[in-house]
């Protein structure tokens, strides 16, 4: 029994580390939304110029990221977003454009590569002369790294298209990027270069760069001085935030590095669970640092092969009975990757002879 947990549930389990709790310790701080917090106004600026905008806004989480973008884009109620049918905003954010902003999402297909075919979105733009029947399309929204489709990559080409579509109708594009700087080293493409198409962009610190808390929104300065006064509306109007924000600093200075790290073990992750003949994975949609598998014996359940994996201090997500995700991240080390893949292996052995 291994005394050390291998958490592959999810990049939101990772702790900060010693060089983060040191920054924030020392990190020099006010009152954020009254005057401004040093250490967050220089993290904000930062921010903005890394990913190529004019201006950056630290907020809680990325649910609250993402909200306060799509309500600063669609100011009119009765708005209508064009977003993926299992895109995050859509599934997991609690239907908060509808209900808090009065935001109509337009959802369709996603392929399973994370895209939106561009003749689908095209289609559906409501047209100017049905008005007076339909919401009005403001936005559309991508989100990359895609996490339903097993953190696939949108490449540049395809989100410059998207964007040249909404240019082309007087939309804006929001990019849902809690993972963006994973699609950055994935692809090999400069962050502020993968995102220059948007208007704006959430990027979650709190995942796989490790930070204990927040995202940040970047946009224009119009854009983030909307959103300013939606994060206070929204109770995100934090006090000496720049404890926190001294933390991301870092986070995004130290581990953006180690992500291709993460993106290798994922690799070899999956091309161990794919030895297993109980399992399927298809290789090839593995382009950053989550895994999904499938489980293709009718004896095997996904709920039953994560209760053993527990046992042996491996934890891992049931998506269905039948798949389950496992996510990398800067504590999974190559000698836990094997350590799991030993008990994968132990795990389906138990299952298959009858052991509870």
């Amino acid at each position: 029994m291994a005394t050390k947990v291998v958490d592959l549930r999810s990049d939101t389990v990772t702790k900060p580390t010693d060089a983060m709790r040191a920054a924030m310790a020392a990190a020099d701080v006010d009152d954020d939304v009254r005057d401004g917090d040093p250490t967050a106004l220089r993290f904000q600026a930062e921010m903005a110029a890394l990913m190529g905008k004019e201006a950056a806004l630290f907020v809680p989480s990325g649910t609250m990221a993402n909200l306060v973008s799509v309500l600063v884009h669609c100011d009119v109620r009765g708005s209508e977003v064009i977003l993926g049918e299992d895109s995050h905003i859509h599934l997991y954010e609690n239907g908060g454009i509808a209900t808090i902003g009065g935001v109509h999402p337009r959802t369709v297909r996603s392929n399973p590569d994370g895209t939106m075919d561009i003749d689908k979105i095209v289609a559906a733009i409501r047209r100017p002369e049905g008005v007076i029947y339909y919401p009005t399309t403001r936005l559309i929204c991508l989100e990359n790294t895609h996490v339903n489709s097993g953190g696939r990559c949108l490449s540049v080409e395809y989100t410059d298209k998207v964007g040249e579509i909404a240019k082309s109708h007087g939309l804006k594009l929001h990019i849902d990027g809690a993972r963006i700087f994973n699609a950055s080293v994935a692809l090999g493409v400069p962050v502020d270069r993968l995102v220059k198409a948007a208007d704006s962009v959430s990027v979650c610190l709190s995942k796989g760069l490790g930070a204990p808390v927040g995202s940040v929104i970047v946009g224009s300065k119009a854009f983030i001085d909307k959103a300013k006064f939606l994060r206070k509306t929204l109770g995100g109007g934090m006090r000496q935030v720049g404890v926190l924000c001294a933390a991301a600093q870092v986070a995004v200075r130290d581990t953006v590095g180690k992500l291709a790290d993460d993106h290798r073990r994922a690799k070899a992750l999956a091309d161990g669970l794919n030895k297993i003949e109980q399992f399927t994975v298809d290789s090839a949609s593995v382009e950053s640092n989550m895994v999904f598998f499938d489980i293709i014996d009718s004896r095997i359940s996904s709920y039953k092969l994560c209760q053993i994996l527990e046992k042996h201090n491996v934890l891992a997500n049931p998506r269905s009975s039948k798949s389950v995700r496992v996510v990398l991240h800067y504590h999974i080390s190559d000698s836990d990757v094997q350590y799991a893949l030993t008990c994968f292996e132990k795990a389906v052995e138990e299952l298959m002879t009858g052991g509870t």
